[in-house]
């Protein structure tokens, strides 16, 4: 072996191993491990879910010469098991995925191992569509997602609407002695949208800034510190969509606390949308494709899953009131940056296999001895859950009405205390050449926001939304 992190290492053929088992084979064991699992699930009536169901652990094993139920294959002898198979089964429907979706998925085409798989030790594979992501998780952690399910499932029942994950299967495969768990899990950021900018957020200061070595990637995952530093002014959001955020960040976060979960994050990744074009009007000057809209020329496809995509999960929608008029198919969040540049933002809570037990206890106690204990990423549930909603919802997501204001503030056109239509007046600027304006900040928004303006389209100077004149786009 080159080299482990955990139990992620790299063999002398420079092949990726979990346990001591190839990638390869690892990959071509969760195929036809699911491919069975799936098929035989099928010829079971469908029914309400029972509380046993969520216990419930069925296991098939796998020669390589095959047998009366098995294929023959070349990776070795293995046994594979499937957790809660009929609950599972119920949670990819509440999410509209359907059996032949979910096997077209996972087991058509090869799975593609993310060659950025952080630093848990972990190996991450994303389907050939962009549409699950399977991981591998420790023992301890597939203990408590089993020992989660019925909360879960209560939940779910209650609200789709959660930026929290939506697991859709948890597998294990036993090979060479060892057990590797595996979840399937839905994936946040697309493969076929490039990532400008992407974020792990916890909420927490001690020691959350990237390090050397992972700002010499290609897309580096920054930490809090560091966005804190980048965009001072946070990502400004519509009025509706801040709010709807706010709500359903809360709602998870009073969830997890309920389940004594902490430690997890936010993972933001942005698309700008701007700087995307200006990309692709590069690559045409320079003779490359014309029709050139990601790094692998690949069109995204619509997802199967339901409530899936960041914009679902917050409103249920496929696009909110005045979406950006872009080809996302993905349901990024349209926002804009400090620069006033349009954004589309990919988001959701990772890590919540982490609960307070009494190892968290003891770090906790130790980090809190040598650093400051309210800043610590390792908390008791309430703390951490109220913190990380603060910091979410003050510091990483704002108002884009607040925007506007202090940008004019900046400009010296609008006094902190007016609103933006008394400031004309004020200011040294000829109202003449202003738009009539309507009477709150919020309707100038909307105004921008819509194709029915019955107003001239209306034109942003410098950064953004500056100053708002009479142009011909």
């Amino acid at each position: 072996m080159k080299k482990t992190i955990g139990h992620r290492g790299v063999d002398p053929k420079g092949e990726t191993t979990y346990k001591k088992t190839t990638s390869s084979a690892l990959k071509g064991a969760i195929q036809l491990g699911i491919t069975h699992t799936v098929g035989s699930l099928s010829q079971k009536a469908e029914r309400d879910v029972l509380m046993q169901d969520f216990y419930v652990v069925e296991s098939i094993f796998f020669p390589s010469e095959g047998s009366n139920l098995t294929p023959a294959h070349h990776h070795g002898d293995f046994r594979f098991k499937t957790y809660a198979p009929i609950a599972f089964r119920y949670f990819r429907e509440l999410f509209g995925i359907r059996p032949d979706d979910y096997l077209y998925s996972l087991c058509n085409d090869p799975l593609i191992e993310l060659s950025n798989p952080g630093a848990s030790g972990s190996i991450f594979y994303v389907t050939s569509d962009d549409e699950f992501i399977i991981k591998t998780v420790q023992h301890k952690e597939a203990e408590f997602l089993q020992k989660l399910l019925p909360g879960y499932f209560m939940n779910l029942n209650q609200n789709k609407r959660t930026l929290l994950p939506k697991f859709y299967g948890l597998y294990c495969v036993q090979a060479g002695g060892k057990n590797i768990r595996i979840v399937v899990m839905n994936n946040l950021l697309p493969c076929s949208v490039p990532m400008h900018l992407k974020y792990d957020l916890k909420g927490s200061t001690c020691k959350r800034r990237a390090s050397p070595k992972e700002r010499e990637k290609r897309v580096p995952t920054f930490k809090d510190l560091d966005f804190i530093q980048d965009m001072p002014e946070g990502i400004q959001l519509e009025p509706d969509n801040y709010n709807a955020l706010s709500k359903t960040i809360q709602r998870d976060c009073l969830l997890l606390q309920s389940f004594k979960i902490m430690d997890y994050s936010l993972l933001v990744g942005i698309h700008n949308v701007d700087q995307a074009c200006r990309e692709r009007a590069g690559v045409v000057e320079g003779g490359g494709s014309e029709g050139a809209v990601t790094p692998d020329h690949r069109r995204p496809q619509a997802q199967k899953a339901l409530y899936s995509t960041a914009m679902e999960s917050i409103q249920g929608e496929a696009k909110g009131k005045g979406a950006l008029e872009t080809e996302d198919q993905w349901g990024g969040i349209p926002a804009r940056n400090s620069k006033g540049e349009r954004i589309l933002v990919y988001i959701g809570i990772i890590d919540i296999l982490q609960s307070y037990r009494f190892i968290k206890k003891i770090e906790h106690s130790w980090k809190a001895l040598v650093h400051d204990g309210d800043t610590v990423s390792v908390h008791r549930p309430g703390f951490y859950a109220e913190r990380f909603q603060r910091f979410m919802c003050n510091t990483v997501f704002k108002k884009a009405r607040k925007f506007i204001k202090l940008q004019l503030f900046q400009r010296g056109i609008v006094h902190p205390k007016m609103t933006i239509q008394s400031s004309v007046t004020h200011s040294h600027v000829d109202p003449k050449t202003f738009v009539h304006l309507p009477n709150t900040n919020e309707d100038i928004f909307e105004k921008i926001h819509h194709k029915s303006d019955p107003y001239p389209r209306l034109f942003c100077i410098i950064n953004g939304l500056n100053v708002l004149f009479r142009h011909k786009c």
